[in-house]
């Protein structure tokens, strides 16, 4: 009978945490976080960046290009959710972009992508597409110190 209430228990305490982050994050942010995506280094990336936020959360940015297009974007963070979703979104949204249009995005268009986000989190998003930039900018002095040779 303990192990029982032991198991309704904890199966209603996950059903709670589920519902908060359905809440928070809309289906389509809790569904990336129950998979998530794009998550992980890049062995011989053509472009890192790692930057950390006020909040203490660092993220990484790795990107593989080809003819100066992200064939291939993904991240790390030490952080929350917030950040692993804003993570993982600033990737998905690089893909198939020039390295050019990275310095379009904006964390606007990945707070749109997730669609529902906490307010007081958005500093996520800033941080994630602040990392983009800077992993394209850090290709890009490096195909310009290339070129001098």
């Amino acid at each position: 009978m303990v192990d029982e209430d032991f198991d309704a228990f904890v199966r209603n305490l996950q059903t709670n945490i589920d519902a908060d982050a359905v809440r928070a994050y809309g289906e389509k942010g809790f569904a990336r976080l129950q998979n998530p995506r794009f998550h992980g280094e890049l062995k011989d990336a053509d472009a890192h960046a790692r930057l950390t936020g006020k909040c203490g959360d660092t993220i990484e940015i790795f990107l593989n290009l080809n003819d100066d297009c992200v064939q291939h974007a993904s991240y790390l963070t030490d952080g929350c959710a917030s950040s692993a979703l804003a993570g993982s979104f600033t990737a998905e949204l690089a893909h198939g972009k020039t390295v050019e249009e990275l310095f379009d995005l904006r964390d606007t268009d990945v707070l749109e992508a997730i669609g529902t986000f906490p307010e007081h989190e958005t500093h996520c998003t800033f941080l994630a597409v602040s990392v983009l930039h800077e992993a394209a900018n850090s290709y890009m002095r490096r195909k310009a110190a290339a070129g001098k040779n």
